[in-house]
């Protein structure tokens, strides 16, 4: 086959990657390596820098996965037209999440709640787990979008820009009113339609976001300002990029779902966390200092000495309500 003209993206790689009778979604394993790569070098830097214990940050990170893909697929669900019949009427789509669909706003949400009460019962500072739980989400949503990419479930408007994106493998998942590349050598035309990778934008804009909370933990702020600076800015540039998703539907004013979301975010979620942070933020910072102060001088203190006594009952009690 005649290749196409450069500029125009063709995509021809069959979501199902079959090895015999298994079949595993290339969804799935970018979810799996975005999930590895996210711990490894999102959570576990800053568990060793903060003293977090590894137990802690393993059992924290793993509920919050689980509740994370939960959220976001039940968010996702709820916004379809369908729901009745192709969710309520076949239940085991609501979790096949290996085939696309995931609202990261519900997964947000859910995996806030479950960082919150996991950092309660660990006797951990909320703010330093949602940290953790950004930095998680910053670093494994870029690999994530590339099982987007190749599924062809996230596409903007047709288009004949040079990084335009058209699917010419038949299993793509592609939404409904969007076409397969039947002809490759006839790219952008009603042949082979290209669209806006929509999908590419919200991983650049991830990574842009990264950026930017790397800066933040590099300067070893007050827990809690990378989450809340990582709220703001997602819901921005989700008001944004889904300018560009056509493959979603309007539902109010020529906005999106995701925009109202976000619009939320940036008017209730953002401002009432500001406001608990305000209250709470530095003095549990200032717990923490004390704490690890305490902990460096009880051990300088030679193990019998009087003042290890004294140190010791300084010390704040950590227990693990399990």
């Amino acid at each position: 086959m005649t290749p196409p003209p450069a500029g125009i993206v063709v995509i021809n790689i069959d979501p199902v990657l079959r090895l015999g009778p298994l079949p595993i979604h290339w969804y799935g394993i970018m979810y799996a390596v975005a999930f590895y790569i996210a711990y490894r070098f999102g959570v576990l830097p800053l568990a060793r820098r903060e003293g977090v214990p590894r137990a802690v940050a393993d059992r924290l990170t793993f509920w919050t996965i689980v509740t994370g893909l939960l959220g976001g697929r039940l968010y996702y669900v709820l916004q379809q037209p369908d729901l009745l019949h192709n969710y309520l009427l076949k239940p085991l789509n609501i979790i096949a999440f290996w085939n696309g669909g995931m609202a990261f706003f519900g997964a947000i949400i859910a995996g806030f709640i479950t960082l919150a009460i996991g950092a309660w019962r660990h006797r951990l500072n909320p703010w330093l787990a949602l940290d953790g739980g950004v930095l998680f989400a910053v670093v494994g949503q870029p690999i994530g979008r590339i099982g987007n990419v190749i599924n062809g479930d996230i596409l903007g408007p047709q288009s004949n820009l040079p990084w335009a994106t058209a699917y010419a493998n038949p299993n793509a998942i592609l939404q409904r009113g969007f076409d397969h590349c039947i002809d490759a050598t006839q790219p952008g035309s009603a042949f082979c339609p290209a669209y806006v990778p929509a999908g590419a934008y919200e991983a650049l804009a991830a990574i842009g976001i990264g950026v930017l909370l790397y800066l933040l933990y590099r300067r070893r702020l007050t827990p809690g300002i990378m989450a809340i600076t990582y709220l703001v800015l997602y819901a921005v540039s989700q008001l944004i990029v889904f300018q560009y998703r056509a493959s979603e539907p309007s539902v109010l004013l020529g906005l999106r779902q995701a925009q109202w979301t976000a619009i939320g975010m940036l008017v209730i979620a953002v401002p009432a966390l500001s406001a608990l942070w305000w209250k709470t933020g530095r003095l549990l910072a200032e717990r923490d200092r004390a704490a690890h102060a305490a902990d460096v001088t009880a051990a300088a203190v030679p193990a019998g000495h009087p003042t290890a006594e004294t140190t010791a009952s300084a010390r704040p009690p950590v227990a693990d309500h399990r």
